[in-house]
């Protein structure tokens, strides 16, 4: 049977006045909860590290229409999967800024082909990145090891200061880390870096659309008086 998927549950908009590295450390409990949950159903949520709640909304790069097309996307290439794939294969989809990343397993090379065509064929995408494995489904050990090496990678960002974590959108498969974001070249080698360095990351994989460090400084939001975000590394502060 293919499995597909589905969004990730909402979940209620965090406390006025929490902090962004605070509302991550909130959004990171919900997020272990619903994947080991997921992992037990040999389902994962669709995008692993999305923004929750005003705080997190606010440091999330995307536009808000992004957001929203990046959820129609998701639900809408989930749908053209099943159409061609049938019942064979796991299949696991994520958006972000209208570019698709596919992880998963297929049993050929055709049905690989497949996937991508019809997730390319969805309307606003602007890119797919193909990373299906041809082989058998992945087992139930591997999917529960990487629902928790999710976990450890984003509070990883989490407790980097020189990095926003909200900015990065993680997936794991078979071991292997995903980094989907929009960010600046210093951002993408940092968080890289120190992914690379966490026990059983077999690889990472940037799959990042890279700004400038002024493009940067033009979208961080204003902080709120009384309270500060962390600035970017390398830029000035008055």
């Amino acid at each position: 049977m293919t499995r597909l998927t589905p969004p990730c549950p909402t979940r209620r908009t965090l406390t006025a006045g929490i902090t962004p590295r605070l509302a991550t450390r909130v959004a990171m409990g919900l997020t272990a909860a619903t994947l080991a949950v997921a992992s037990l159903t040999a389902c994962a949520p669709l995008v692993l590290g999305t923004a929750v709640g005003g705080a997190m909304m606010a440091t999330d790069r995307r536009t808000s229409g992004a957001l929203v097309e990046d959820k129609a996307i998701q639900l809408k290439a989930s749908n053209r999967i099943r159409e061609v794939l049938s019942d064979r294969g796991r299949v696991s989809v994520n958006a972000y800024n209208r570019r698709v990343l596919i992880t998963g397993e297929v049993p050929t090379e055709a049905d690989r082909a497949a996937v991508a065509s019809a997730v390319a064929a969805v309307e606003n995408v602007n890119g797919v990145v193909n990373e299906l494995v041809v082989g058998p489904a992945a087992t139930l050990s591997t999917r529960s090891s990487d629902a928790v090496l999710a976990t450890k990678v984003r509070a990883t960002l989490v407790d980097a200061r020189d990095l926003m974590s909200n900015a990065f959108d993680v997936v794991v498969a078979r071991g292997e880390v995903y980094l989907m974001g929009i960010v600046t070249e210093r951002e993408a080698r940092s968080a890289s870096e120190l992914v690379s360095t966490i026990s059983g990351v077999r690889r990472v994989v940037k799959v990042f659309e890279y700004i400038s460090e002024d493009e940067l400084a033009g979208r961080l939001p204003r902080p709120a008086p009384g309270s500060s975000l962390p600035a970017p590394s390398g830029s000035s502060a008055p």
